[in-house]
């Protein structure tokens, strides 16, 4: 490793993930760490990269476990690895994985780092439950207490309401908006319909089903034993509906706005357990050890909006700066994917990219562009697929690489929303 006064280009040599799974079904008994290991693991010994060789390792995730909140280091413990390799935990929302992926790159171009892995995981089955204000202060009382008098009368505090627990809840803080809610106001401001949202959902359902049938999406996954051994292991998603029909979802009623609503558990992702990981390197040392990339991160870029206006809008303003950052613009693009939290979200940002006033609030005179829909989520997206919050942006880095090499384009675009009106997007080049 060395310091560079220019900054290297950034390999992406790999990905792999484990299968993601609805939250309460066949991945509840593993824990985020445990996802995280198994596609480390897994990507290690796929591509034979020799543990020693690498320098860092970062992961991200949403709601970490109270007992061991650094999840990176925790995977990075694991026998398969040394103990010198340098791990760190990050968090943003919905675009964690990202996030880990490009504080990577970042190392990586700057000289500071020859090979990375990044990733993230989640496991929605295993949020911890919180005890009331009133429920922990008698117990921190009780703990400190030096007699049994003392115990008992600090235990005595405690009222039936102070039994009742906390369970998280996926909302804004500053605004106590939930994201469902958030993307019921924006179908509403952009004019998104009901019918729009459930061909988009069926859309991702049906291009998911042909990415299993046909081993794509499987080829990337890492195969989990979820049950007794006697059972065959788990090698596919479980919220992928191949028989999901327009009929079907437009049966299905509202769930945030039940009277005036159009967003459905139909056309929203589902809440899921999974992890993800992705092998990094400088294209100098990718050279040297005669591994042929899957693309190179072009340019990325971050952005953000107001909570409390369009939550899930800020993609629209971190592409525009992400495809000038890569010196190229949307039409450039021969693959498109946009993590769809909602279709409502997704149909959203692609008004906003042909937007002018999206694109003025992002510094552009010009509109970011037209999406092609033929480009888009060719292989499914979040709503059938499933999303983890820590592990989705390196499931879509997986995914997208892998196709765009699959089909000798040469560009790629991926954006996604996250909360606190958080956006991502990043260029990738084969």
């Amino acid at each position: 490793m060395s310091s560079l006064s220019s900054p290297r280009r950034v390999a992406i040599i790999a990905g792999v993930r484990t299968p993601f799974a609805r939250a309460g079904s066949t991945l509840k008994h593993l824990s985020a760490i445990e996802l995280g290991k198994i596609a480390v693991s897994e990507l290690v010994h796929r591509t034979s990269i020799d543990p020693g060789t690498i320098d860092l390792l970062t992961f991200g995730t949403v709601i970490p476990s109270v007992i061991a909140p650094n999840i990176a280091r925790e995977i990075a413990l694991m026998p398969l690895l040394p103990k010198k390799v340098q791990a760190w935990s990050v968090s943003r929302a919905c675009a964690s994985a990202n996030q880990a992926i490009t504080d990577a790159a970042d190392q990586i171009a700057l000289g500071h780092a020859d090979v990375a892995i990044a990733g993230g995981a989640e496991s929605l089955s295993n949020v911890p439950i919180l005890h009331s204000p009133g429920f922990s202060d008698a117990l921190v009382q009780a703990s400190k207490a030096k007699t049994l008098g003392q115990r008992v009368q600090a235990l005595g505090k405690i009222r039936p309401k102070d039994l009742i627990p906390v369970t998280p809840a996926i909302a804004e803080p500053t605004t106590g908006e939930t994201m469902g809610q958030s993307a019921e106001k924006m179908a509403k401001l952009n004019g998104i319909t009901r019918e729009a949202q459930d061909e988009l959902a069926l859309a991702s359902h049906r291009n998911a089903a042909a990415g299993i049938a046909d081993g794509r999406l499987t080829a990337e996954i890492a195969p989990v034993f979820s049950g007794p051994k006697s059972m065959p292991p788990m090698t596919a998603d479980n919220g992928v509906r191949a028989d999901s029909t327009l009929d079907a979802l437009a049966a299905l009623k509202p769930v945030f706005d039940k009277r005036y609503g159009s967003v459905t558990a139909g056309n929203a992702s589902p809440l899921t357990d999974g992890g993800a990981a992705v092998l990094l390197m400088s294209e100098e040392r990718a050279r040297q050890l005669g591994l042929e990339p899957l693309a190179f991160i072009r340019g990325y870029a971050y952005a953000a909006v107001d909570p409390g206006e369009q939550l899930l809008q800020a993609p629209v303003l971190a592409a525009p700066m992400a495809l000038k950052r890569a010196g190229l613009t949307l039409a450039d693009m021969d693959l498109i994917d946009m993590h769809e939290a909602f279709a409502a979200q997704v149909l959203s940002n692609i008004k906003g990219l042909q937007s002018k006033e999206w694109a003025a609030r992002a510094g552009f005179d010009r509109a970011t562009g037209e999406v092609d829909r033929s480009k888009l989520n060719v292989l499914g997206g979040s709503i059938a697929v499933g999303h983890p919050f820590g592990a989705t942006g390196a499931r879509i880095t997986t995914t997208l690489a892998h196709e765009l090499q699959r089909r000798g384009g040469r560009y790629a675009l991926m954006t996604v929303c996250a909360a606190g009106g958080l956006g991502f997007a990043m260029v990738i080049e084969r």
